[in-house]
C-alpha cells in the first residue's frame, strides 16, 4: 500500500471513478510527474483511507487528487488528514448528476480546505497540480509555461 517517491497521490471512492480521474493521471504523465493512483473510500475504509494518506505524506507525496461522487466526502477526509495540497474532484453519479459531489466537496469547513474543479474536471485537477508544484520546480514551471503558449499558438492558428 506505501506510496513512495511520488508527487501526487490520485486517490478515489471507487474503481468506476477511474474513466475520470484517469485523465489528471494522463496530464500528469504528459508533463513528466511521478504518482501514485488508489482507491480508498471515505465511508466503506476510512481506517484505510487514513493511513494511505499519512504513509503516502511520508513517502514524498506533495499533493493529493480525491475524486468521489455522490457524498463525496473524500477530498474533505484526505483534507483533513494532511495539510498538503487537497484537489477535489466532484464525479458525475446518481439522480443529481454531480451537483451533490460538487456540494459536498466544495463545502468545507473553515481551516481544512480543498481546491475544487468542476464536476467531472479531472484533468483540471491534474493541471492544478502542476501549478502547485512548479512553484518549487523551475523545470516543471518551464514545462508549464511552454504547455500555455503552445494552447495559445493554436488559438492564433485557427484564426487564420
Amino acid at each position: 500500500m506505501t506510496v513512495k517517491n511520488k508527487k501526487v497521490l490520485i486517490v478515489m471512492g471507487s474503481d468506476s471513478d477511474m474513466p475520470v480521474m484517469q485523465k489528471a493521471s494522463d496530464v500528469l504523465k504528459e508533463f513528466g510527474v511521478e504518482f501514485a493512483i488508489k482507491i480508498a473510500s471515505a465511508h466503506r475504509s476510512p481506517n484505510f483511507t487514513h493511513k494511505l494518506i499519512k504513509e503516502a505524506e511520508e513517502g514524498g507525496v506533495e499533493v493529493f487528487i480525491a475524486g468521489a461522487g455522490m457524498a463525496a466526502h473524500l477530498a474533505g477526509v484526505v483534507a483533513s488528514v494532511t495539510v498538503k495540497p487537497v484537489i477535489g474532484v466532484p464525479i458525475a453519479s446518481g439522480k443529481l448528476e454531480g451537483e451533490d459531489a460538487l456540494y459536498s466537496t466544495v463545502q468545507m469547513p473553515s481551516g481544512i480546505p480543498v481546491a475544487t474543479v468542476a464536476i467531472d474536471g479531472a484533468k483540471n485537477a491534474g493541471y492544478l497540480a502542476i501549478s502547485i508544484l512548479a512553484t518549487c520546480d523551475e523545470d516543471l514551471n518551464k514545462k508549464l509555461l511552454e504547455y500555455r503558449k503552445a494552447q495559445e499558438e493554436k488559438i492564433i492558428e485557427k484564426n487564420k
